[in-house]
């Protein structure tokens, strides 16, 4: 199974963006899947449903710095930079709010998240991109290591 697949079905299974890429990566980075989970609920629906930087996008952020503690705050920043530009080339943004608002789905900012129905998946692209996200991350770790 790749890592996107085991993000797509993180989320499927309830967690929110951030929580399904990082969950993903749980070996690589050492840390439990509670930790993890708690270190990323604030990143979901583009950071406390904000809808700003999709969540996937910064849960493999904190993931990178979780698996390179070696490298610099720039090295990381490159890193995280470079996982941007190939999301954001593959599905157009990594802003959640343009990401959802782009298939139609309404982007409320409340901090109430909603109840995750057979109709809240089938509305929303996020599961593959949290699978995009986590296959991208996958390659670049596997780059740097």
């Amino acid at each position: 199974m790749t890592k996107g697949e085991i993000a797509k079905r993180n989320f499927l299974n309830g967690y929110n963006c951030a929580q399904a890429v990082a969950l993903a990566f749980q070996e690589e980075t050492g840390l439990d899947g509670e930790t993890l989970t708690r270190a990323t609920v604030a990143l979901g629906g583009g950071l406390g449903r904000l809808r700003e930087t999709c969540g996937a996008v910064s849960g493999s952020a904190v993931v990178l710095g979780l698996c390179f503690p070696e490298k610099n705050k720039s090295e990381i920043y490159a890193l995280v930079q470079e996982l941007a530009r190939r999301f954001k080339e593959k599905n157009g943004s990594y802003n959640c709010g343009e990401l959802l608002s782009g298939v139609g789905v309404q982007t409320d900012r409340s901090p109430n998240a909603e109840a995750r129905t057979s109709a809240y998946y089938k509305k929303r692209p996020c599961a593959d991109l949290v699978s995009d996200a986590a296959d991208l991350l996958a390659d670049i770790i596997a780059s740097e290591k």
